[in-house]
This record gives C-alpha cells, sequence and structure tokens, in this order.
C-alpha cells in the first residue's frame, strides 16, 4: 500500500495547467496569443528564477525547520509537454520546481511568471506533498478497513484502497492551493514582481467552479486571496 499511496502522491502534483489549444478550441475570451518568442522565453525565465529562487529560499528557512530549502528550477526536456508547472522533489529530497516550454511561452508577463513560481515554491514549503500523501494513506486505511469489515475479498479491499488514496488525497488539496496562493504572494512580491499582475494568470485557467472533492477552487476565490494578501504586504 506504501508503494500505492506514494504514486498516487506524486500523480498528482501537476498543479498550474492549461488545456491544450487546438483548431477547435480557440483561445478563451479576453487571452492572446503567447507573446514570447523562444529566445526571449528563455530570457525572462532565467531573469525570473534569479530573482524568485532567493525569496524562495529566505521564506523556507524562516517558516520551516529541518527542509531542503535548496530549490531546483527547472525546464521539462519534453519540448512537446503539455502547459504546466509543478513542484516535486528530486532523489536526495531536494526541491524542484519544472516547467514545461509551453508554460513558459504562454505566460504574458515576468509577473505571472513569478506567481506561478512563487505558487510552487510555496507547495513545498508548506510541506503539501508530504501532507497528501498522509491523507492518501489515511483514506487508503478507511476504505480497506471498510471493505474488509463488509467481507470483501482481496480484490476488493485493493480496490477500496485504491478509491480511499485518492479520496484522502483530495481532501484538502484546494486548502493546499489557496494555501500557496497567499505564500505565493508574499514571495512574488519580495522578488520584486507584482502578485496581483501575475495572478491574471487565474484567467487562463478553466475554472474548476466548487465541485465536491475538486483539486482547485473557484478562480474567484483564488484572485481574492492573492488581492488581500498583496494588501497586507503593501501592494
Amino acid at each position: 500500500m506504501r508503494r500505492l499511496v506514494l504514486f498516487l502522491a506524486l500523480s498528482l502534483t501537476a498543479c498550474l495547467e492549461l488545456p491544450p489549444q487546438t483548431a477547435d478550441r480557440p483561445p478563451a475570451e479576453g487571452t492572446s496569443a503567447p507573446v514570447y518568442s523562444p529566445q526571449e522565453a528563455a530570457r525572462a525565465f532565467t531573469e525570473v528564477s534569479r530573482a524568485v529562487a532567493p525569496r524562495a529560499i529566505e521564506e523556507c528557512r524562516r517558516r520551516t525547520r529541518d527542509v531542503n530549502c535548496d530549490f531546483r528550477i527547472v525546464v521539462d526536456p519534453d519540448p512537446r509537454a503539455p502547459v504546466n508547472a509543478f513542484q516535486s522533489v528530486d532523489e536526495d529530497g531536494r526541491p524542484v520546481l519544472t516547467f514545461t516550454a509551453s508554460m513558459i511561452a504562454t505566460v504574458r508577463n515576468p509577473d505571472e511568471l513569478a506567481f506561478v513560481m512563487g505558487h510552487e515554491a510555496a507547495h513545498h514549503i508548506q510541506g503539501h506533498l508530504n501532507r497528501q500523501a498522509q491523507n492518501a494513506a489515511a483514506g487508503a486505511a478507511i476504505f480497506a478497513e471498510l471493505a474488509t469489515l463488509t467481507g470483501g475479498n482481496e480484490a476488493a479491499v485493493e480496490d477500496a484502497q485504491k478509491i480511499g488514496a485518492v479520496v484522502g488525497a483530495r481532501s484538502y488539496s484546494k486548502e493546499f492551493e489557496l494555501e500557496a496562493d497567499e505564500l505565493g504572494t508574499i514571495i512574488t512580491s519580495r522578488a520584486g514582481y507584482n502578485p496581483i499582475v501575475g495572478a491574471a494568470f487565474f484567467s487562463r485557467l478553466p475554472d474548476p467552479g466548487d465541485r465536491f472533492l475538486g483539486t482547485h477552487p473557484p478562480n474567484a476565490e483564488r484572485v481574492e486571496i492573492v488581492r488581500r494578501t498583496a494588501a497586507q504586504v503593501g501592494f
């Protein structure tokens, strides 16, 4: 079961993902095509990374104990990877913030790129991967026990574990996203970028609404968190 829980935790790290643009799916209203050339995108990514990483490290060291705060910010080596950014840890426990090339090209200004970077760093600082894994393990155990008590066979218990792990992992995922938005706002502002401008990125994310067991909160709620936090830090 430990392997199952770990797989589920790591497979749920995708965080800020846009749907692919196709011929029958035009850009969302009020948005524009990517504004960066490949050279400009690479330059912007480097500049923003150099500004955000030190502030993320400072916040990590200030808010945590015995946590690896040596952030590594990388570009996904697959040039065909969809628009996405996510936080993970490598084999040594070092936090990794991964951006796909299409993600970098999609942002409309450095503020958006900085906000996404700060948001992903915040997930690590707040221990969301570990907390998610713990929730998944608890959910798997509860569902497995229920299946056992109702006379389920081995296959039924295993299925219940899988379902319970997913339910457990998603139990507080909306709260995790709002926590990351709040701390991400602080990191973004301290790196010298405007988090309110950066949060405009949400306008291009499909609004998940307030679905039961959804992984992300409504976009309007996220923007409100950013605005309120930005006001508290003087933006």
